[in-house]
């Protein structure tokens, strides 16, 4: 988003700064792992729209490219099919990858995605190379509830593969799911293993699984697989809120295949599907609300989040509250995770890691002194003097100004909540604004209070900026009544 914010303030597109603009692009994506053919293609491509189209006349350069950058961003990372293409009376998933890809945890992720829809997996441990990718998977299995088929004596993974298939069609199995072995590169015996499986199992799907963070490795390895085996589908892993995307942009150009799922964390439940908008928008910066929303619904509760709504109606937010919201945003991964989310705060989460602030750590704090005051501390910190703020602070293991800095903090935050909480949408929308602007000027995550008009006169230069902003408001509303 960076590059492309070098046009702010043109007036126009012009080759000249378009050619500027698109460089600084073309640096971006090579410095985020995409592959140089595909930068090459896809920088043609936008070029040629941007210079070609009518500027949209109610646009600025900045707005105007990076439509066109999101938009062919999605079609080169698009169409997606999410379906597994599952039939009766089983069907046969296979993965495969190199060594490390996280293939073996994808299995387990994906038994558990079908059992959330109903379904009855198994896995199977074809991976015979590595005693403990056995281990792993069983441990799997037992997390998620799912039978694991393994044999530790024969050495053949094909017969091993063709075993399970016959023992999940006796225990009524829906998929089968085979974790076939890897490498630590690519050789001949790797392949011609894999297509063997691929001959005498025959499975209905094949996806490779890759990690993002490989980068051109991952584009050399994504052309392999798919030439061996006739790929139907890709999964990246290790996928983060902080992740370039550039193996995302790489490997579906390469092979042709549909990146179905994404791989987003350790645990059992961090899969989701791919989307190729929602990509787009982490890619510039944009936010991606809609994920946000889907892993809140999943993972929040949903119970105390409505007793703390009716609770903030009612004009009440101590900081027993504050501490629960907390606990709840936890829920949702790290700060700087939910930042990369939230459409605006990108530039937060960059001054962040700018200034080496650890926002988690932050938080933890806060929730330790939090825990270290009385229940009618928490209720009223107005009560808080020397003695008992000392006291909080040796419970928390912080210094006295700390505590009065949370104390000191909290009350424009509560009349912020209380006030979202009683609004209108407008208002709300005013009061996220606030929000972004205050953490915009305070990147530490300290929430400072907004003065309001004191009647303080302003100097000269403080009244010819405000004239000037006046000024090139007006001619931009001008200029857009004459257009």
């Amino acid at each position: 988003m960076s590059a492309i914010k070098s046009l702010r303030g043109k007036g126009k597109l012009t080759e000249s700064n378009m050619r500027e603009g698109l460089e600084l692009v073309r640096q971006s994506l090579l410095e985020a792992d995409v592959s140089l053919p595909v930068v090459k293609d896809f920088i043609a491509r936008i070029s040629e729209r941007a210079l070609g189209e009518a500027v949209l006349r109610l646009l600025d350069p900045t707005e105007q490219l990076v439509k066109i950058v999101h938009e062919e961003l999605i079609a080169l990372m698009g169409p997606v099919d999410h379906s597994l293409h599952l039939k009766k009376p089983i069907t046969v998933l296979m993965l495969c990858g190199l060594q490390g890809s996280g293939k073996t945890t994808t299995c387990g992720k994906l038994g558990q995605l079908l059992v959330k829809r109903n379904l009855k997996p198994m896995l199977v441990a074809a991976d015979l190379q590595r005693p403990a990718a056995i281990d792993q998977l069983e441990i799997l299995g037992q997390t998620i509830g799912v039978p694991v088929h393994t044999d530790r004596v024969n050495k053949d993974p094909v017969r091993v593969c063709q075993d399970a298939a016959q023992k999940a069609a006796a225990l009524g199995v829906d998929v089968l799911i085979l974790d076939t072995a890897g490498r630590l590169h690519i050789d001949q015996e790797l392949m011609q293993q894999l297509q063997q499986i691929e001959r005498k199992v025959q499975p209905d799907q094949v996806y490779f699984v890759v990690d993002a963070m490989t980068g051109q490795d991952a584009v050399n390895s994504a052309k392999a697989f798919n030439d061996a085996l006739e790929l139907d589908g890709v999964i990246l892993t290790k996928l983060d809120g902080d992740t370039r995307g550039g193996a995302a942009l790489s490997v579906k150009h390469v092979t042709g295949v549909p990146i179905k799922f994404i791989g987003t964390g350790e645990l059992v439940e961090a899969l989701e599907e791919f989307h190729p908008d929602r990509m787009a928008g982490r890619i510039l910066g944009m936010g991606d609300m809609m994920t946000l929303i889907e892993q809140a619904s999943e993972k929040l509760d949903k119970e105390a989040l409505a007793k703390q709504e009716e609770r903030l109606k009612k004009g009440e937010f101590t900081l027993d509250d504050f501490r629960a919201q907390m606990g709840q945003a936890s829920r949702l991964g790290s700060f700087s995770k939910l930042l990369s989310f939230i459409p605006g705060m990108g530039q937060v989460k960059q001054m962040m890691e700018d200034t080496d602030v650890d926002a988690d750590s932050e938080m933890k704090v806060v929730g330790g002194i939090i825990d270290s005051m009385t229940a009618e501390e928490k209720r009223n910190p107005k009560i808080i003097d020397n003695s008992r703020r000392r006291r909080i602070a040796a419970g928390a293991g912080v210094q006295p100004q700390q505590v009065n800095d949370l104390i000191r903090q909290f009350t424009p935050m509560a009349e912020m909540m209380k006030a979202m909480a009683s609004g209108s949408m407008k208002d709300r929308m005013t009061m996220m604004r606030q929000m972004q602007q205050m953490m915009q000027n305070n990147p530490t995550g300290n929430i400072k209070a907004v003065k309001g008009n004191t009647g303080k006169r302003l100097t000269a230069k403080e009244k010819a900026d405000a004239r000037k902003k006046r000024e090139k408001e007006k001619r931009k509303r001008d200029k857009e009544k004459r257009n």
